[in-house]
C-alpha cells in the first residue's frame, strides 16, 4: 500500500476522527488541557505506528501537561482505537505538538499590525498632498 494511495488516506481519516473522539470524550486526565484537538494523522503503510499531531490552545506549561497526560494514557487509547476501528493492526500512537495553529495566528497578528501602520502612514501621506 502506497503512502498516500486512497486506502491509507481513509484509514488516516477514520483513526484521526476516533483519536478525536476519544481524546475529547473518554480521557479523563485532568493534566490533557480541555482545548486540545488533533490536527493530523499520518499512519504508516503496514498499519504499525501512527503520528498523532496535536495543537493545545493554551500556554506552554498546558501544552507540556497535556503531551505528558496524552502519552501516560498511549495503552488506553490504543485498546480504544482497537475496540473502535476495525483493522489488522492497531498503529501504535506517538503525539507529536503542533504548533502550525499558533504560528498562524502569530503571523496573521503580525500582518495586521503591519496593515494598520501602512493604512495609517498611507492617510498621513494622503492629507499633506
Amino acid at each position: 500500500m502506497r503512502k498516500n494511495s486512497i486506502k491509507n488516506t481513509r484509514i488516516n481519516e477514520e483513526v484521526h476522527r476516533e483519536l478525536s473522539n476519544i481524546i475529547r470524550g473518554e480521557i479523563k486526565d485532568p493534566r490533557i488541557h480541555p482545548m486540545t484537538s488533533v490536527v493530523a494523522v499520518e499512519v504508516a503503510p503496514d498499519l504499525k505506528t501512527c503520528k498523532a499531531y496535536i495543537s493545545v490552545l493554551g500556554d506552554e506549561e498546558a501544552q507540556k501537561n497535556t503531551l505528558i497526560g496524552l502519552r501516560s494514557a498511549e495503552g488506553y487509547i490504543r485498546r480504544t482505537l482497537a475496540k473502535n476501528i476495525n483493522l489488522r493492526n492497531t498503529p501504535e500512537v506517538k503525539f507529536i505538538m503542533d504548533q502550525s495553529i499558533a504560528y498562524g495566528v502569530k503571523m496573521s497578528k503580525l500582518i495586521d499590525e503591519v496593515n494598520h501602520k501602512n493604512g495609517n502612514e498611507n492617510k498621513s501621506d494622503s492629507e499633506t498632498e
